[in-house]
């Protein structure tokens, strides 16, 4: 009986463990999901624990998985590659489409400036790659993956591996070189930000100049004593200045009103008016004399400025109003109000009358009570409308970025085409949608609760496919004698042209350091840095600089190490 007893107690334990090997280790669809899970949900709960006040965040699933595979645990390689390639462009679509509205407007206006110290770091990180033959010894192809590593740019590998083939030599090589430095390629430029925060940046650098936020609002009250506006109408002066500006309130003889266009100035009214900071001396030349009173401050109750008018924030819900310039609405002629700022993504816009509306918009309204009712019926106001996820335009946009990212691209003088990539199609086509698709009336919204949960499964994923894949050579490339000679060079090639261009940025270009993150992370196109650059900053401009630079600094690196082989080698 004790026999019989002890003997089931044996099959039942034998049936367990053969059972959990089989998730863990038989290939079938249930045990890629159950690793993978299991990797992002046991990584993401140990990347909140803080080491001398550090916190890796999601970027612990990546080494996770890294100790995955070296264990042996593993998957269907076409699975394995399905969930790290849609994990990827899920991660970067969303984030294009994020800061895709304020994304030309950046471009505009300090575009080129970031994308010149971006391709500076890309240079100077492929000038130290062609000194590590000469250097250290290290052969030119085994180089350029430990570049492609130091960077954690697959697709650059992926060109590199192409013309080796092409060249008729043997892939392996680079291959290694790229498996065994990414880990600290991922872990280095998060430690060269960390350095930068403690060392370089000083409280200033936290806070945006006022020349890098040139759409930002600025309210302020000006009194009319210039004779050359006496008698003349609101439209017509506006026409005849050189800046924008918004009139929102008009005090005459006690009384306020609303401006309309044909509202003759005369000397003495004192005008509430919303322009941008940099044009406020020129309000002042304009209508006389600004007035002292800080009307910018957050705890202001407009309601109680006057009580005739309210002032109240609309947010933009109908459909068919996306997309529509705030002029051809004419919401001041049917309703009698006026518009004085438009609310985007937390910045504040000016509301000109060629602004394009997009759903999600929350726009200022000053006006009567009732009228300011009626505007709201107009604009939709309805928050609930929002809840429901737009999957249409995620998937159709993740599609046409896969288009686009597999368009190849011919240039004069290399003998294969040059392709943007799982990560440079669909991040360009989320910008262009978060900026035009409003236009053609697509609704592209996405709550940013929405937008972050997307960004944080596509990542995830991402990086538990990318150690599970890493992890399963990583141990044996280490124990090769060029091994630890390797992961140096590497760790040399993420963190010095990270640190060298961040002083640049910061003392030189006199960047604010989020921005800093923003361009640093892009070069060096590390979504796991940028993701803990948002963990730790209150603000998106990472986000917008990341999404500035990255198309042209990944183009540049495809490009390079295709050329370092074809020229050098």
């Amino acid at each position: 009986m004790i026999l019989d007893f002890q003997l089931s107690i044996k099959s039942v334990t034998f049936a367990v463990v053969e059972w959990f090997g089989d998730i863990l280790f038989s290939h079938t669809s249930v045990q890629a999901v159950i690793v993978l899970s299991a990797l992002c949900a046991c990584g993401l709960a140990l990347g909140k624990f803080k080491l001398w006040g550090i916190s890796l965040g999601v970027t612990f699933v990546f080494f996770l998985g890294i100790l995955a595979g070296s264990l042996g645990i593993s998957i269907d390689q076409q699975m394995l590659r399905y969930a790290q390639d849609f994990g990827l462009v899920l991660f970067v679509y969303a984030l294009g489409v994020q800061v895709g509205p304020g994304f030309f407007n950046s471009l505009h206006h300090s575009g080129i400036r970031h994308n010149m110290l971006a391709l500076a770091v890309v240079l100077l990180g492929t000038a130290m790659t062609l000194a590590l033959p000469w250097s250290c010894g290290i052969h030119l192809d085994d180089a350029v993956g430990i570049m492609c590593g130091a960077t954690t740019n697959t697709p650059a590998l992926a060109a590199a591996q192409q013309t080796l083939s092409q060249l008729g030599l043997p892939v392996s090589g680079a291959a290694l070189g790229c498996a065994v430095t990414y880990p600290l390629g991922v872990v280095g430029v998060i430690l060269a930000l960390v350095v930068m925060r403690r060392v370089l940046v000083h409280a200033s650098d936290m806070t945006p100049h006022d020349d890098e936020e040139p759409d930002s609002t600025y309210i302020a009250a000006y009194q009319v004593h210039n004779p050359g506006i006496f008698g003349k109408r609101v439209g017509e002066v506006a026409g005849g200045a050189h800046v924008q500006f918004v009139i929102s309130r008009l005090w005459r003889d006690g009384k306020v009103t609303i401006p309309a266009s044909d509202t003759m100035l005369q000397e003495g009214d004192r005008l509430l008016v919303i322009t941008r900071e940099e044009d406020a001396q020129m309000m002042t030349m304009l209508f006389g004399q600004q007035e002292n009173t800080d009307w910018n401050k957050e705890d202001i109750d407009w309601d109680t400025i006057d009580s005739e008018l309210v002032s109240r924030a609309i947010l933009v819900t109908k459909p068919e109003v996306n997309g529509k310039r705030l002029g051809a609405l004419k919401l001041r002629n049917h309703y009698g109000v006026n518009i004085s700022r438009i609310v985007r993504n937390g910045v504040q816009l000016l509301a000109t009358p060629g602004m394009h509306l997009m759903v999600g918009d929350r726009v200022v309204v000053v006006g009567q009570q009732q009228a300011v009712d009626h505007v709201a019926d107009a604009l939709g106001n309805a928050v609930e409308s929002l809840n429901e996820p737009k999957l249409i335009s995620v998937f159709f946009g993740m599609t046409m970025g896969l288009i686009l990212g597999s368009i190849p691209i011919l240039i004069p003088g290399m003998s294969s085409p040059v392709k943007l990539g799982l990560a440079g199609g669909p991040i360009i086509v989320g910008i262009l949608m978060g900026c035009f698709g409003p236009r053609i009336h697509m609704n592209s919204y996405i709550t940013q609760s929405a937008n972050l949960m997307l960004r944080a499964i596509g990542l995830s994923l991402y990086l538990a496919c990318l150690g599970l894949d890493a992890g399963k050579d990583f141990l044996a490339t280490v124990m090769r004698p060029e091994g630890l000679q390797w992961i140096a060079a590497g760790f040399v090639l993420t963190i010095v042209p990270v640190l060298i261009m961040g002083w640049v940025a910061l003392r030189v270009a006199r960047l604010d350091y989020a921005t800093v993150c923003g361009i640093l992370t892009g070069a060096m196109a590390n979504p796991m840095a940028l993701n803990y650059a948002n963990d730790t900053l209150p603000t998106d401009r990472a986000s917008v600089a990341y999404a500035t630079v990255y198309p042209l600094s990944m183009f540049a690196r495809v490009l390079l190490a295709q050329l370092i082989l074809l020229v050098f080698l």
